[in-house]
């Protein structure tokens, strides 16, 4: 190899390794600026409500809805939804809760996303798809459920940050102690805020839109629903 054709290559090199590491360096910027760019979890301890700053995975599940149709996580995404774990024979929390969430839905205004409401049972030997149905029936349509295996459900349960035990009643009775939170899930299909009680409709609109709006200036495309 010539001198001349030598000093060509090693310019060549020279060239290609700043191309490339002016490209490497422009991404990396890129990068560090949209991350800082990104807005903190707004804090709303005022309507008892924790936000995280990234969705929470929740954990897989094929279980059945209130129409016996076999759904998987993937059925969560594209929507809003504030999930709910209780029972339909719950004698005092579920009703007063799923009361408030029925309230709640009519207070949303029409320029937020309409979420869905969703009640995980923690009584599935009783939930059964129909009774579901017809208990939901009467807090309107965006209202749903999911039952199905007890250890499916204790596991998304547990995704969600919330558990159930079974216990005798005192008439021998079937009771149900339950997490009484209520979390909510983004478009993604994840996790996004645990909203704790007491419950007030207009708390939890707040929250929502809050919640909505920061996510809407970090994650345009995600926040939809």
């Amino acid at each position: 190899m010539t001198v001349p054709v030598r000093r060509t290559l090693i310019i060549l090199l020279l060239v290609v390794a700043m191309v490339f590491g002016f490209t490497v360096s422009r991404q990396l910027s890129e990068r560090e600026s949209a991350t800082a760019a990104l807005l903190p979890a707004p804090e709303l301890s005022q309507y008892n409500t924790y936000v995280y700053d990234q969705g929470r995975e929740l954990a897989a599940f094929t279980l059945f809805n209130e129409q016996g149709d076999e759904v998987t996580r993937d059925a969560l995404k594209g929507r809003w939804t504030f999930a709910f774990i209780g029972y339909t024979y719950c004698p005092d929390i579920c009703p007063a809760t799923m009361a408030m969430l029925r309230q709640t839905s009519r207070r949303i205004p029409v320029d937020l996303p309409q979420p869905d409401f969703l009640l995980i049972s923690a009584d599935p030997d009783r939930d059964t798809p129909e009774h579901l149905k017809e208990y939901l029936a009467f807090f309107g349509d965006s209202f749903h459920g999911l039952t199905g295996d007890k250890t499916t459900l204790r596991a998304l349960a547990s995704s969600l940050n919330g558990v159930f035990i079974e216990r005798p009643g005192p008439n021998g009775e079937v009771l149900v102690d339950h997490s009484a939170h209520i979390t909510l899930i983004d478009p993604n299909g994840e996790m996004i805020a645990i909203l704790q009680p007491p419950h007030d409709p207009d708390g939890m609109v707040a929250a929502y839109r809050a919640i909505y709006e920061w996510a809407k200036q970090n994650h345009p495309r995600a926040s939809r629903g």
